[in-house]
């Protein structure tokens, strides 16, 4: 019979795939975990029951969330739904304005800030300009590119076969334009076109080869030419798609017709997209060319202009850009998602992107001795962890990134480059999260539950979701405002007590004693469970085991229940000092050694040697665990 030590010392790898139990050689599986839910991992190795959820309002439907900075003391969320925006300030809504995008459009809408600018843009909507005037005072309108002398300094580009000709009528005033091939649709009313050097603006469709037009500088010539080209973003053509600031230019990238072509602004005149005679501060223009054509869906400032297109990842460099220095390298090949905008996100001088594939979370990084950026799949040790992202978001206090999957749980990724850890937990809600935004390091969560849409946020007072507080001076049993959680059996902590849950009746409650202070909303249950031991050394593989005691080091922590080898059983804490070791006067948070007996011999296989599960509305903090286990002869 030997006895040996079995020490978790950290969690630093988070949720690991099951394809890693037959690697206990590595680092990642005496780092990792079997099971993590509804926790989070801190960068030193502990994992902590994540915050609930603080109800804020209900919403109308379904949208996305954008946060938006004007400085350290002024910081807003953005609310994008079908026809709307809203401009929340600490959670409280501020002002609401009409916005031109469907419910359907709103998830491909991308957007990028400048002081009290924001631009957002889609493919088939105008491109906006949201503009923050003084408090609880925005304004949502259509940009405006540089217009000078009537005529407007917009990308052109010829759309058609560089053969086909426009014959103008004449040189001034109203004209028809006829071309040698079928090339106009209704559409291109109120479009623009640059003959020559000249422009006119489309005012009546006539048929796909004519169209009546007005001239906005005179023509140079009434024949037949070549030399033309129409405005690159209209109802005809399409509308940009992405959109950044970089060196002092505004950069777009893409749009429906024009998907792998970039355009860059003068230099320090951000709407003016005259390419002049080439000078190094005027407008550039090219496409990415490879051996396919890849749409562009993000444009990212960093190091260098890192554009992240449906097939690849390119990187765009000039110091400074100029339209005879810039120079444009395809760097790796993962590609990003095509149908929906999932913002790229700066951590620790790497760039997070969401892969094409669905199943990827990937790090964009230059690195100096390749001089070339690579990208490391973070997710390659918790592969199922990542399924269809549709949004994400950095805490960067606390180190975690946020991303929204399809099914509407939140993969939660810490992330802390110098110190090697990348951790993956899942956090499950009764319900979907559907948006997640970061605004002044407070974590905001679109939901939906039962049917009805709200905004909600992270706080780490709560450990409920949908919750709501309520405090009095004289204790009382009813308790009123609940109607988003109408019908649904909620949790509830009654002056620091978890008391036996209610449903929720005519929005109120009635609790079986008076309270000062109450917490109410939908219970939510964290799990921790390890790896099975290592198939190493004299506790090898074949051999039966049995875990004789748990020591769980524990923080902070007011409620536990743990399995360690006949079912799950609440565990009395011990305040340590205390003149009598149990808590028998209410949850109290502790903090230090746990010890837990252990029974029960099995043989080595993927059963672990313990395992917490709990939904007790209390906080909880696991540092370490060391389990003592004696092992048989064989």
């Amino acid at each position: 019979m030997l006895t040996t030590l079995e020490l978790k010392t950290n969690f630093t790898a988070g949720e690991v795939s099951s394809d890693l139990l037959g690697r206990s050689d590595l680092r990642a599986y005496s780092n990792g975990a079997a099971m993590l839910r509804n926790v989070l991992i801190s960068p030193t190795g502990g994992v902590t029951r994540r915050p609930g959820l603080a109800h804020i309002e209900p919403l109308p439907g379904p949208g996305r969330l954008i946060p938006f900075a004007f400085n350290t003391q002024q910081t807003y969320l953005i609310l994008l739904t079908g026809g709307a925006a809203k401009i929340y300030a600490g959670g409280v809504l501020e002002a609401e304005i009409a916005a031109p995008w469907t419910a359907a459009q709103v998830p491909q809408v991308a957007w990028t800030q400048s002081a009290d600018t924001l631009l957002l843009t889609h493919p088939d909507v105008p491109p906006q300009k949201m503009l923050r005037l003084g408090i609880a005072n925005w304004s949502l309108t259509q940009w405006n590119f540089f217009s000078e002398n009537s005529a407007i300094n917009q990308p052109y580009y010829k759309f058609v076969n560089a053969s086909v000709t426009l014959t103008p009528s004449g040189t001034s005033g109203d004209i028809t334009l006829t071309a040698s091939a079928a090339i106009f649709t209704q559409e291109h009313e109120g479009a623009r076109l640059r003959i020559g050097a000249k422009e006119v603006a489309i005012t009546d469709y006539e048929s796909p080869t004519v169209v009546s037009a007005a001239t906005v500088q005179d023509l140079e010539s009434a024949e037949p030419t070549i030399d033309w080209a129409e405005a690159a973003f209209s109802a005809a053509r399409g509308w940009p798609t992405t959109t950044a600031f970089h060196q002092d230019r505004l950069v777009i990238g893409g749009s429906r017709d024009l998907p792998n072509r970039l355009f860059f602004s003068k230099s320090g005149d951000l709407f003016n997209f005259d390419m002049g005679e080439g000078l190094d501060d005027e407008a550039i223009s090219f496409s990415l060319l490879s051996d396919q054509v890849n749409a562009i869906r993000g444009v990212f400032s960093g190091p260098h202009l890192q554009v992240f297109t449906s097939g690849a990842e390119w990187m765009v460099t000039g110091a400074p850009l100029t339209p005879s220095s810039i120079q444009v390298t395809r760097q790796t090949q993962v590609g990003s998602l095509t149908d929906r905008y999932v913002p790229p996100i700066a951590v620790d001088g790497a760039t997070l992107f969401a892969a094409r594939s669905g199943r990827d979370l990937r790090e964009f990084i230059y690195t100096d001795v390749e001089q070339a950026y690579r990208s490391t799949d973070l997710a390659l040790l918790s592969r199922h962890i990542i399924a269809d992202p549709v949004d994400q978001a950095y805490d960067p206090l606390e180190r975690i990134l946020y991303m929204v999957r399809a099914d509407g749980k939140i993969a939660a990724l810490t992330v802390y480059r110098a110190e090697g850890v990348s951790a993956w937990t899942l956090l499950e809600t009764d319900g979907a999260a559907r948006a997640v935004a970061v605004v002044d390091n407070q974590v905001y969560v679109l939901t939906e539950r039962a049917g009805g849409h709200a905004l909600e946020q992270f706080d780490a007072a709560l450990s409920t979701d949908a919750a709501l507080t309520g405090a009095v001076a004289e204790p009382v049993d009813a308790w009123t405002g609940l109607q988003h959680l109408e019908g649904r059996e909620v949790a509830v902590v009654a002056d620091g007590a978890p008391v036996p849950g209610q449903t929720v009746r005519g929005g109120a409650l009635t609790l079986d004693a008076p309270a000062a202070n109450v917490q109410i909303g939908l219970p939510f249950t964290h799990i921790v469970e390890p790896l099975p031991p290592a198939q190493s050394g004299a506790a090898g593989a074949g051999r039966r085991i049995r875990p004789v005691e748990v020591i769980l080091r524990v923080q902070d922590t007011a409620a536990l229940c743990v399995d360690t080898g006949r079912g799950l059983r609440d565990v009395p804490l011990r305040r340590i000092g205390a003149a009598h070791p149990l808590l028998d006067a209410g949850p109290q948070a502790v903090t230090g050694d746990v010890e837990i007996r252990a029974y029960g011999w099995h043989h080595r296989g993927p059963r672990p040697l313990w395992r917490i599960e709990q939904n007790t509305p209390l906080p909880f903090t696991l540092l370490s665990a060391a389990t003592v286990v004696e092992v048989s002869g064989g």
